[in-house]
């Protein structure tokens, strides 16, 4: 095309952006991105941004990371798709094959989809239909926790509790039963994370004895609350719900989407405390950002629940065009590649502590830092108004996103959750761009609070 278009114009003369108001987009033009190496992303200036957001937690190896790239280049040439209704392949195959090898142990019957909530809404779709064709009907019901998030397709919407998502759909929304979750930055019952016994886990099993009889299925995000503004929890609490959903006879949905792959430091989330849910719900991380698509794992129980002559209707009629995609199979075969060799976890135990351990250093001495909460590679700072009382300041001032804007001029992509910094990069990322991303955020931070 002509090198003269005004790119940027053109956008926004055309494009709608996800989860943006676009009236921002007058002040904060669309940046247009030329390329992407490792965790840079280079825009049509040349000008380099540090991409420590992994793009909406996708990107799990780098951008136009080489053993992927190839893995994906050579299956263009062979096949782009196929219908996956009574055909396969073998890259989908060898995927299960191998992903069963790291799943939690009982894990093993896969369905594909090609984004995260699509596999939610799989998810919540098959439990209800497993208790209806095991003659327990009146499991009707799902639960999820305060502040969670899971998707944005309707059912999965509904499994979210995230107002800025949700408020304005809530008249067309499904009633879920809601649990109030583990905060532990603002603990009611003035524990910490190292001195606690989940104390908050009362409200579930309050939930439970009320309408565990009803449910069929309570979805989390295992340990890290994602959208919420990366809350973090203690394994103790996958504990007793597991407990508690084999004592009343209720699936447990672990959506990994946004924890697996090493996220947290183990390949999942439910690895830190040592339990297999139900069903596991993989995206993000699961092709290394390069392709859309998502699995929904499960057991041989629930499986057989659905195994039968055709006539006796019991199948799972739920399809997606793109489900098993060989190029997105491809691409997941590439990550398991790079993982399988082991270099990525041993990483990850050497740069976490010192990521986190410099956090703390910039950040505690900053009067508005509320708590500095980690977990792998995964930091995040919750900037508020009070310190001593935990109070936030004023939404409307939008200090996460001031501290964003300038952070964009030096060249470092942060996209904070509200008012909580956060980083979550490629796991391949260095000690020398932690230390910059970290100096850059700090300072940024610091001008926007006008502390010297």
């Amino acid at each position: 095309m002509n090198k003269e278009i005004d790119w940027q114009k053109e956008d926004l003369n055309y494009i709608w952006h996800p989860c943006s108001q676009m009236k921002d987009y007058m002040s904060l033009p669309p940046i247009i991105v030329e390329k992407g190496m490792g965790i840079n992303l280079y825009d049509i200036n040349g000008k380099c941004y540090k991409d420590v957001v992994s793009s909406w937690w996708c990107n799990l190896l780098g951008h136009c990371n080489p053993v992927i790239s190839n893995r994906l280049k050579k299956q263009a040439d062979t096949l782009e798709h196929v219908i996956f209704a009574n055909f396969s392949h073998k890259g989908i195959i060898e995927l299960c094959i191998r992903l069963s090898k790291l799943l939690p142990s009982g894990l093993n019957k896969f369905n594909f989809s090609d984004n995260g909530s699509s596999a939610v809404e799989m998810s919540l779709k098959m439990s209800f239909q497993y208790f209806q064709q095991i003659n327990q009907p009146q499991k009707t019901r799902f639960m999820a926790l305060t502040d969670a998030y899971h998707g944005e397709t309707i059912a999965a919407l509904s499994a979210g509790d995230c107002d800025l998502y949700t408020k304005i759909y809530k008249p067309i929304l499904m009633d879920f039963i809601r649990i109030k979750a583990p905060d532990c930055f603002r603990c009611p019952f003035d524990k910490t994370r190292d001195n606690c016994n989940c104390e908050c886990f009362i409200d579930c099993q309050r939930q439970f004895e009320r309408f565990g009889s009803e449910t069929a299925a309570i979805i989390i995000e295992p340990l890290l609350q994602g959208s919420a503004g990366m809350k973090i929890y203690p394994s103790l609490y996958l504990k007793k719900l597991r407990k508690i959903c084999d004592e009343y006879n209720v699936l447990l949905i672990a959506d990994e989407i946004a924890t697996g792959f090493y996220r947290t430091g183990k390949m999942f989330a439910c690895n830190h405390a040592d339990i297999s849910p139900d069903i596991m719900c993989l995206s993000k991380g699961l092709t290394g950002g390069y392709m859309p698509m998502a699995a929904v794992i499960t057991t041989n129980e629930i499986y057989n629940a659905f195994y039968d002559d055709y006539n006796n209707h019991k199948a799972f009629m739920h399809s997606h065009t793109y489900a098993g995609n060989p190029l997105g199979a491809s691409c997941a075969l590439g990550v398991l590649d790079i993982l399988e060799k082991g270099d990525i976890q041993q990483h990850i135990i050497e740069a976490a502590p010192y990521f986190n351990k410099l956090i703390k250093e910039n950040f505690l001495n900053i009067k508005n830092t509320g708590e500095v909460r980690s977990i792998g590679l995964i930091n995040a700072i919750e900037i508020v108004k009070d310190k001593s009382k935990k109070i936030p300041f004023d939404a409307k001032l939008r200090i996460g996103y001031q501290i964003y804007k300038k952070a964009l001029k030096k060249g470092v992509l942060l996209r904070p959750l509200g008012d909580v910094i956060y980083f979550n990069p490629p796991l391949i990322i260095n000690k020398e761009d932690i230390d910059y991303v970290v100096k850059i955020a700090r300072d940024c931070t610091c001008e926007v609070l006008n502390e010297v």
